[in-house]
């Protein structure tokens, strides 16, 4: 699977301002993310990815990608639906191991008959990016999909994610500069308006379960991420 953007622009017209501006850029398959300031266009740019929004000029081409998802941090159900019925609802057939392999992972097992209005925040969020993960996709975009969460948790989610889906996209924001840099193989970097260089792609450390951790290389990413801004 490839993701490849040529010269993307996107003004929005109220104002006119460019929140991208001559962007180009081209991902694969795997844990990747978006790194950047708030107000920058990130969520601007995953809205073109997700086809919520057209570009205002340039290309956007994907190869071998047919299904693209889209969640976000504040995403929300009906706060009257009970978690258990909503999940068996949306599981598509034969998902059902793989849901319940997710609750548990997730560490929601035990909220399923609790109305979506009763969790917090961070569980809201966790059961919202299971519902996706359950469904059909090739690129599934993760807009702070993890917010609320503790890092341990979210650790063991990402890394699970990265073990369950090999040959699926992914496409991480997050203001968390460390996980970014340990978990994400390429990491799309986008500076401040004001700086010379708009864009660039770091390559992030890509950690996996099981591996040890070089301490050292994800310093040097880090490194790289700060210094392109």
């Amino acid at each position: 699977m490839q993701l490849r953007g040529t010269d993307l622009h996107l003004t929005y017209s109220d104002n006119g301002a460019a929140v991208i501006d001559n962007l180009n850029f081209t991902m694969t398959s795997g844990f990747n993310a978006i790194f950047g300031p708030s107000g920058v266009g990130k969520t601007s740019f995953a809205k073109i990815l997700s086809n919520a929004y057209p570009p205002s000029q340039g290309q956007l081409e994907t190869l071998n990608i047919d299904h693209i998802l889209y969640t976000y941090n504040l995403e929300r159900l009906p706060g009257w639906a009970a978690i258990g019925k909503h999940l068996d609802r949306v599981t598509p057939e034969g998902n059902e191991a793989l849901k319940d392999e997710l609750l548990t992972v997730f560490g929601l097992q035990d909220i399923l008959n609790q109305r979506f209005s009763e969790l917090s925040m961070g569980q809201q969020n966790r059961i919202n990016l299971i519902r996706y993960l359950l469904q059909r996709f090739d690129l599934l975009i993760m807009d702070e999909s993890l917010a609320n969460v503790d890092e341990a948790l979210r650790e063991k989610i990402i890394l699970t994610i990265k073990a369950r889906f090999p040959d699926k996209m992914f496409i991480y924001i997050s203001h968390h500069l460390v996980e970014v840099s340990k978990f994400c193989d390429q990491i799309l970097v986008f500076a401040n308006p004001a700086t010379k260089m708009r864009y660039a792609m770091v390559k992030g450390l890509n950690h996996q379960r099981g591996n040890p951790l070089d301490k050292k290389r994800l310093g040097r990413v880090m490194l790289e991420i700060m210094n392109a801004f």
